[in-house]
């Protein structure tokens, strides 16, 4: 089984990898973005014994241009180690349940607007009515100085991905920039 958590891994569910969630143990893992720690791109290929011992006779059956860079090596190194001494996905776990207890707060509401709020530690998303809707919450939210992302083709569903260090205060600055987006989407809809 491979899983790609190149999204999901690094402490952003609230555990190290989002398979953990479901004791899931793959075969072969991928990771990347957040393991260079936001400053150095690199991407790694996890795979069990098993699974690698077939390259062990021919370690030219895989090869790459940028393999073993030592700077990105680094940067990864540092990255895993901080998530493990600061407890980072534990962190993410709290905030992103407290997150997400606020953005369902919002959604009971706010029906006419929100159809749901969903989500595993610092990975959540609001599902609004419509694609306008969730386009004019991003807008709302992007004034506010708070950066929301849509989906790849779908308005409707507004990504939440704060940083792993987001504090406590700031998680509440987010509920109260997401609740004062949708007073003023809701006027806007009522002043139509």
């Amino acid at each position: 089984m491979i899983l790609d958590e190149v999204q999901t891994g690094m402490g952003r569910t609230g555990k190290m990898f989002a398979c953990e969630h479901e004791n899931v143990q793959p075969d072969i893992l991928c990771l990347a973005k957040a393991l260079g720690g936001g400053v150095m791109p690199i991407g790694a290929t996890i795979a069990t014994e098993e699974v690698f011992s077939v390259l062990f006779d021919n370690p030219f059956l895989h090869t790459t241009t940028f393999g073993g860079n030592p700077l990105a090596c680094a940067a990864a190194l540092a990255t895993i180690n901080v998530l493990l001494e600061q407890n980072l996905p534990a962190q993410a776990e709290q905030k992103g349940d407290m997150l997400l207890d606020g953005f369902r707060q919002l959604a009971r509401e706010y029906p006419d607007l929100v159809q749901e709020a969903r989500g595993k530690g610092m990975l959540m998303a609001i599902e609004f009515v419509d694609n306008e809707i969730g386009y004019n919450f991003a807008s709302e939210m992007f004034r506010q100085r708070v950066l929301v992302a849509g989906t790849l083709n779908n308005a409707k569903t507004i990504r939440i991905e704060p940083p792993l260090t987001l504090t406590i205060e700031q998680c509440e600055l987010v509920i109260k920039a997401a609740r004062k987006a949708l007073a003023a989407m809701r006027v806007s809809v009522e002043e139509a």
